[in-house]
């Protein structure tokens, strides 16, 4: 007699409440974080294009390197890894907090 193996349903758009709808959040913050560094500046230099800021931005240069290039290639690595940090933090508080609560609830 075999049995068939226990199915899982697991939907990030409806997460379980508790651990998983906490870590889900994080995500989604974590991401937001990401797309709107990562494209807005993007975003706010070809909006800006032709205007006195936006000269500023392409005409200012850093290290030898212009403002935006700059931008792209050294502080969007860093904030990857901010990111990183922020999520790992994150996530040991949330892990912490609900074995806390789970210990709680067999007492």
């Amino acid at each position: 007699m075999s049995h068939a193996p226990k199915r899982y349903s697991v939907n990030l758009l409806r997460p379980k409440k508790g651990y998983m709808r906490d870590e889900v959040g994080t995500i989604l913050l974590v991401l937001l974080g990401w797309g709107l560094v990562t494209f807005g500046f993007q975003i706010v230099l070809a909006l800006w294009a032709g205007t006195p800021l936006g000269r500023f931005l392409t005409q200012t240069y850093l290290f030898n390197l212009p403002l935006h290039f700059f931008f792209s290639g050294q502080f969007l690595p860093l904030w990857f890894i901010i990111l990183c940090v922020f999520y790992n933090y994150r996530l040991d508080r949330i892990t912490e907090y609900h074995s806390h609560m789970r210990d709680r609830s067999y007492e």
